[in-house]
């Protein structure tokens, strides 16, 4: 076969791609392996204490047991598939329930109310074993204005709570502090908050920081912002003995300068560049974003187009560099208005109506988040952690038999294209299959055992990589 092109002309092109090759892969390297939590709960820093995972969950069961106390009214009030036909009657509900504990799960699969005592289940058990996944002692918004001497003292007492929980093994998977933003009135009580956080808990613990353990900086607007927190952390590690990189930071994207600057260009991947390999997540901010874009109170919520708008920014600017990125929040509690014992049946009855609504509220903001491919989020209040982990649940669970007869049947071709239910498969269909069962995998939607029943082994899926999967399954 005669080549137009000689072996060093080769050599030279390729060794040209080669190198800008490489240096894209270095920034794009794709998802980050590790487990990313689904939630993450901020509550001012002086109600933390190093019992706080307990307390949210009895909380949150609580919640559960008062409101919805069977999977029936859970369904019927988040409309899971098959609710119209769920029974409201106590003896019935009951019958219903014994009928589905004594089915396999095979068969129960195949039963019109699977979804909602699937996800009901799920949801029970998570209140149970890990109702707290992330955790932000928080100085900004969750905790005021309040004097520098009670910042000071609170900082203190926050260090030394984190120092007992971890002593205690009471913490939850996922901790950190937010701090005030380095804006120019604020930027000294942020740094000095830090300082004497970080500095407390060392010398208690000789140096040690929690598990997963993260700083969250607010309402970034500029790089020099976040080259400032990552000097302080290099000051903080070396006069705390702490191992140089230790320190890991996220930050808030809140402002509309977060996603277009006066260039017009979006400065998220400055902001990236600028952390050292220290930034690691970008979290939204809701209500922040939305008022700087002069939306009115009643319209600030987390489906507005606006923040859509921000969230599709910051997916284009941050796609495959391993940053994960957490909507906000929904600022409409699940709380009942009327307190104490002894209530009217009308008011006990507006309590349940009031956590209800506020329950389908966050529900469907959730659903909305994970249909735009933010798979965490921010919660409240305890009792929100029922509406987000149902969505979660609900999310997966609902396209699972779909999603894993498409994935297998795909696989099975070794990348031949086919024809599934009439929904036709490529290579990139085939990385969203993969996708889902990374993430339904990673919120505990999904077992292990289900994912395997695709055909992969669970190094396959680890991968993170379907043409990796096709290439492997090619050599055999």
């Amino acid at each position: 076969m005669n080549l137009s092109i000689n072996k060093d002309q080769l050599n030279k092109i390729s060794n040209h791609l080669s190198k800008h090759n490489i240096a894209f892969q270095k920034v794009y390297n794709g998802d980050r392996p590790d487990r990313q939590p689904v939630h993450t709960v901020y509550g001012g820093a002086n109600l933390f204490d190093a019992n706080i995972a307990y307390k949210l969950a009895e909380g949150a069961r609580k919640n559960l047991a008062y409101y919805a106390p069977n999977f029936c009214i859970l369904g019927r009030l988040l409309q899971l598939d098959g609710w119209q036909s769920l029974p409201e009657d106590v003896e019935e509900v009951k019958t219903l329930q014994n009928r589905l504990d004594n089915l396999s799960e095979e068969q129960r699969k195949k039963e019109t109310h699977w979804l909602a005592y699937t996800v009901y289940n799920k949801l029970v058990n998570k209140l149970n074993t890990e109702a707290l996944e992330d955790f932000r002692i928080d100085f900004e918004d969750g905790f005021g204005n309040r004097s520098d001497e009670e910042e000071d003292e609170t900082a203190i007492r926050a260090a030394e709570e984190v120092a007992k929980g971890m002593e205690i093994g009471s913490l939850p998977p996922f901790i950190g502090i937010r701090i005030k933003p380095f804006s120019e009135d604020l930027k000294e009580r942020g740094i000095r908050t830090l300082d004497i956080f970080i500095s407390t808990l060392c010398n208690i613990t000789g140096g040690k920081l929690p598990q997963n353990f993260i700083v969250m900086l607010p309402k970034v607007q500029i790089t020099a912002q976040v080259e400032a927190l990552v000097q302080l952390f290099e000051i903080l590690e070396n006069v705390n003995h702490i191992p140089s990189g230790t320190l890991k930071m996220e930050m808030m994207v809140e402002t509309t300068q977060s996603i277009m600057t006066e260039e017009g260009k979006n400065p998220l991947m400055n902001f990236i560049k600028a952390g050292k390999g220290r930034l690691v997540a970008c979290h939204f901010g809701t209500y922040d974003y939305t008022a700087s874009c002069n939306i009115t109170a009643k319209y600030q919520t987390m489906d507005h187009p606006v923040c859509d708008f921000a969230h599709h920014m910051t997916k284009v600017a941050l796609a495959h560099t391993g940053i994960w990125l957490s909507d906000g929040a929904t600022n409409v509690m699940p709380v009942g208005p009327h307190k104490g014992e002894n209530l009217s049946y009308d008011k006990l009855k507006e309590n349940t109506d009031v956590v209800h609504r506020a329950w389908k509220m966050g529900y469907d903001h959730v659903r909305h988040s994970l249909w735009n491919g933010f798979y965490q989020g921010w919660d409240l209040h305890p009792a929100q952690f029922i509406a987000r982990y149902a969505a979660v649940y609900a999310f997966f669970l609902e396209s699972y038999s779909d999603a894993a007869s498409r994935l297998s049947n795909f696989v099975s071709k070794a990348a031949q294209a086919t024809l599934t239910t009439d929904i036709f498969d490529d290579a990139a269909t085939g990385q969203g299959l993969l996708n889902y069962f990374l993430k339904g995998l990673n919120s505990g939607a999904i077992s292990e055992d289900e994912a395997l029943a695709t055909g992969l082994t669970l190094e396959e899926i680890q991968s993170r990589s379907f043409l990796k999967i096709l290439q492997g399954r090619r050599l055999k």
